[in-house]
């Protein structure tokens, strides 16, 4: 996969060198690339921005800058025609979550584009999308200056998915908002006893029904209790009747095939 990065702070996105996504880049699993938008100005100042039309506070990021450098960012390299997908982090977005960083990991090319300011001026997604794909996405119901720490975000979550990124292929499937729909069970380790805290005796037993039936447990207790609208959302299908019991016993039942709040419970 290739990522492409476009900022007026460069430096902000040098995290990308660390950690997992910084290994893909060394080992050419990623090739990631971050550019300064002002490499694409034409004056002394390096002027990127100017005051919005139809007043207003702030600045407006300059349409002519951006098109230029998305342009040649976007453009395939020869004999790779593939469609590169821009993503521009705005907090009027589709909401950022797994489901799409599953969909963003099967594109060849993805890039970020870094609002600063009041934001880049309209026309350029309408410019791109003419001929690319554009998606605008927003990682929280916040404002934040810029959109680099959005895209650091969808970039680590896009690129853990690659394949032999992440060690164990296997703790893609168990974490948080995985196939499951569910927050991630409480983890622990040693030492068993710590500051008068035990480690729950089931994970000490060597169970492995066990074990798996009590992290399913405490899955579907902590969704309940910190995401409803996860809950909300399983299929019924998914659901065994271990499951429905402890649905039932947070108040929650399957009625006309749907999973919602209510005293009927199905288990």
């Amino acid at each position: 996969m290739r990522i492409d990065v476009v900022s007026i702070f460069p430096a902000y996105l040098q995290a990308l060198d660390l950690s997992l996504v910084g290994k893909a880049r060394r080992t050419g699993l990623l090739d990631l690339r971050v550019h300064d938008l002002r490499d694409w100005t034409d004056d002394r100042h390096r002027t990127v921005d100017d005051t919005p039309f139809g007043g207003g506070a702030g600045m407006v990021m300059r349409p002519d800058v951006w098109g230029a450098a998305l342009d040649e960012v976007m453009r395939p390299a020869p004999g790779e025609p593939v469609d590169a997908h821009l993503l521009v982090p705005t907090p009027s977005g589709r909401t950022f979550t797994q489901r799409m960083a599953e969909e963003l990991a099967g594109d060849g090319h993805l890039v970020l584009a870094c609002g600063r300011y009041e934001g880049i001026d309209a026309r350029v997604a309408e410019h791109v999308g003419a001929r690319h794909r554009v998606s605008e996405v927003s990682i929280g119901d916040y404002v934040l200056n810029g959109g680099e720490a959005a895209a650091l975000v969808v970039v680590e979550a896009v690129v853990r998915l690659l394949p032999g990124v992440v060690g164990n292929p296997a703790s893609l499937v168990e974490e948080s908002h995985g196939a499951a729909g569910l927050l991630e069970y409480p983890v622990y380790t040693k030492p068993p006893t710590w500051e008068g805290l035990e480690v729950p005796e089931v994970l000490l037993s060597g169970h492995h029904g066990r074990v798996e039936r009590w992290r399913r447990d405490r899955a579907l207790e902590r969704t309940a209790e910190r995401r409803p609208d996860l809950v909300a959302a399983l299929d019924p299908a998914t659901l065994d009747r271990a499951d429905l019991a402890v649905l039932a016993r947070l108040g929650w039942s399957v009625v006309d095939g749907r999973v919602s709040r209510g005293p009927d419970a199905v288990a």
